[in-house]
This record gives C-alpha cells, sequence and structure tokens, in this order.
C-alpha cells in the first residue's frame, strides 16, 4: 500500500511538470488576469499544500523550507495564517521559477521518505486529497496559461495537437428519462470531495436530456440572430454582465471577414463548426438554452442520466487540448458525458442534505465557497481523466468564461 500511494505521488507530480515542459521561463511568471494565476505559483501552491497539511502533521519536529513560502502560497486557508493577495501573484520575481522547482523536488524528497514508512491510516486520505488537489491544479495551469496566451499579439503554440477526422455530427436527438425518486450524490465508495457526499435522494419530473453537447455551429446561429443584442434572452444580471464586458460571441472567438477564429492552446484557427462550442459563460449558455426553447439541467438531472455510463473523453492524458467534436453517432445514451467540456447546470452550488465540511483547515476546501456560484458537470479536456465521476461538482461564479465550459440542453416532459 505504502509504495503504490508513493508510486502514485510521484507520477501525479511528474505529470504537473510535464505540462509545463514547452513553457520558456516568462511563461511560468506572468498574471493575466485576478483569477487566473502565473504557472509558478500553481506549482509552489500544490507543493504548500503537501508541506503544509503533510509533512508538518507527521513530522512534528518537521521546518518549513522557506518560513516566507507558507505566506506566499497559501491560497485561502485563513486558519493556517496570511496569505499573499491573489490578485497580486503576478507581480512576484521572487522566489525564480529554478527555486521554486528546488522547493517542490527537495518537499517531493521528503514526501516519498515519508509515504515509504508510512503506517498511519488516516495518512493516505489526506496523500489522496492531496493529489487530487494536484489534479485540479494541473488543470489549472493549462486554462491560465490559455488566457496569459491569449493576450499576446504572437498567439504562441502551447503544443500543437492533431486534430481527428470524423463524420459530420447528426442533428441533436433527446432522450428521456422518467420522474420520481432517485439517488445522487456519493455512497462513500471510493475517493470524494466532502461536497459530494451524502448520497441522498431527490425528486426528479420526467425530463428530456440532449444526446450531445451544443457545436461551435449551433452557437454561431444564435450569435448571427441576434443572441447576444437580444436582452429578453438574458438574465438581468447576464445582461448587465454582456454590457460591461462587451462580449459579442465565447471567449477566444474573433470575427476575421465572413469567417469565426478562435483561440486555442493549438494556435489559433478556424473555428469548427462540428465541435463543442466552449469557452461561455453560465450566463451565455442560459440565453442560448432560451434561444433554443429549452433549459440547461439541474445537476440531478446530469448525475442520475449518467450514472453507469463509462467516463471515455478527450482528457487531458489525449493531448487534444481542445474539446473533440462527437465521433460516434451511434452510440446509445448520453454522447460526450464526460470530457471535452465543463457542463453548465442551472443549480446553484449548496450543500446537499445533511452536508458537514471536515473539522480544522481542510474545512475550507469546499464549504466556503457554497454562494453565488453554479454547479458544471462531466470534467474537460483539460481535466486528467481519472479526476472525474459522475458525482463530481466543480463550481464557478455564472461570470467565469475562461474555464473549458460549455452546454448541453435539458426540456421538460
Amino acid at each position: 500500500m505504502a509504495e503504490k500511494l508513493a508510486e502514485r505521488f510521484t507520477q501525479s507530480r511528474r505529470q504537473t511538470e510535464w505540462l509545463c515542459e514547452p513553457l520558456e521561463t516568462e511563461d511560468y511568471v506572468v498574471q493575466a488576469m485576478p483569477d487566473a494565476s502565473p504557472t509558478r505559483w500553481h506549482l509552489a501552491h500544490t507543493t504548500w499544500f503537501f508541506e503544509t497539511f503533510v509533512l508538518a502533521r507527521w513530522q512534528p519536529k518537521y521546518r518549513p523550507v522557506s518560513n516566507a513560502y507558507q505566506v506566499l502560497f497559501n491560497s485561502y486557508y485563513n486558519s493556517i495564517g496570511e496569505q499573499f493577495p491573489r490578485a497580486q501573484r503576478g507581480l512576484l520575481t521572487r522566489p525564480t521559477v529554478k527555486e521554486v522547482f528546488e522547493y517542490r523536488h527537495t518537499v517531493d524528497g521528503r514526501m516519498c521518505e515519508l509515504l515509504g514508512a508510512a503506517t498511519d491510516k488516516e495518512l493516505p486520505h489526506i496523500v489522496e486529497l492531496g493529489l487530487q488537489h494536484e489534479q485540479q491544479h494541473q488543470e489549472l495551469i493549462l486554462t491560465d496559461l490559455k488566457y496569459l496566451l491569449s493576450c499576446n499579439p504572437l498567439l504562441p503554440v502551447y503544443r500543437q495537437s492533431d486534430r481527428r477526422s470524423r463524420p459530420s455530427v447528426e442533428p441533436l436527438r433527446w432522450l428521456e428519462f422518467e420522474g420520481g425518486l432517485k439517488r445522487i450524490g456519493s455512497d462513500g465508495e471510493g475517493f470524494t470531495f466532502d461536497n459530494e457526499r451524502p448520497r441522498h435522494q431527490v425528486y426528479l419530473e420526467p425530463f428530456a436530456l440532449a444526446d450531445r453537447l451544443v457545436t461551435a455551429g449551433e452557437f454561431l446561429e444564435f450569435v448571427a440572430d441576434g443572441g447576444y443584442e437580444r436582452p429578453e434572452l438574458w438574465l438581468s444580471l447576464g445582461w448587465a454582465t454582456k454590457q460591461e464586458q462587451f462580449w459579442q460571441a465565447p471567449l477566444y472567438w474573433r470575427k476575421d471577414g465572413d469567417a469565426w477564429h478562435e483561440f486555442t492552446l493549438g494556435g489559433e484557427r478556424v473555428v469548427d463548426l462540428d465541435e463543442p462550442v466552449t469557452h461561455v459563460s453560465y450566463f451565455e449558455a442560459e440565453a442560448f438554452a432560451r434561444w433554443s426553447a429549452a433549459r440547461l439541467p439541474t445537476e440531478a438531472e446530469w448525475e442520475h442520466a449518467v450514472t453507469g455510463q463509462p467516463i471515455a473523453g478527450s482528457f487531458v492524458e489525449s493531448g487534444a487540448f481542445h474539446p473533440a467534436a462527437d465521433d460516434n453517432p451511434a452510440a446509445g445514451g448520453l454522447r460526450q458525458a464526460f470530457g471535452e467540456v465543463w457542463q453548465w447546470t442551472q443549480s446553484p452550488y449548496t450543500p446537499y442534505p445533511g452536508y458537514r465540511p471536515p473539522s480544522g483547515a481542510l474545512g475550507e476546501y469546499n464549504g466556503k465557497f457554497m454562494c453565488n456560484q453554479y454547479v458544471l458537470r462531466g470534467g474537460s479536456c483539460a481535466t486528467p481523466r481519472g479526476h472525474v465521476r459522475a458525482t463530481y461538482r466543480n463550481f464557478f461564479p455564472p461570470d467565469a468564461r475562461w474555464q473549458f465550459s460549455g452546454i448541453r440542453l435539458a426540456r421538460d416532459l
């Protein structure tokens, strides 16, 4: 058990550094907006997590690599101590990228020593939480980096990826589901975050879900029909946000003559009309659903519909770094359920009945954010495959667009 845990730890840490291989030193240090952090900060923060919640706890005489790092790389754990302001992370020129990698490798060595001799039954649970946390930041490295590179008029390429040939996307079909009492949430088997628990009953009215994701071509029809100019389609706060931020299309889209182009981690290219639309906010997703005479699913509907389906999709391991068009139109069930894009639901991010946050500092991990956010499901092309499951609840504020977020439609029956 100890050897497997140490091996998983090492693999996860190496995966993070693999994501950084195409970067130049300058790419590590810039913060393009307050919601996005420099890559260097992600590398250091995930290291701080293991140092703070594992090494300092299981080694009573442990001395941090640097006392300054305890402040610089604490994200939001108020019970741990002071944090450097999030919006100013890009102002830090020190520690250098080299010093951050040295910090990672020092802590990795100490972690492997600890895991090699581990006997405490609680230790694997905290380490697993740290590994899942690392996977979240692997995704953030890509999404934050994409936003950063998009700000550069040179439109730098992160990694080239092959575009697969596939049949044209078939017209959207509707899958119907019976209503009644259903159970959602984690039953405690395997790792889950605290916000996925406890498993509980929900009542669903009969509903239908689109069998695939909304494509860029379908969203372009919304754009062409004046969707961004029709206030009757938008929530009031969404319309105000659209006006303030001058939204006219999904993030990373720009019009050149009659053609729409989009920036990807593989560079800029013409929008592929068959690929899932991505980088849209909750407000845009909700407006599109209303324009389509449909709605967004609830998270309970989504989870009930995908339960039992295999977890397959264009996860980060595929090397595509962009959502893929549906390449299996003959398949039954809910297609593109996992990977590709995070799917907005209409469900506010709130606690499940009976939810209790963990005690101590780790109780700040999820529960404190259950306000003014909406739930997304399914994972994206930037998500590690082993990080997603049917019960996983991601969450973002309704104006967030820099994540790989997209749309699946729902209807009442």
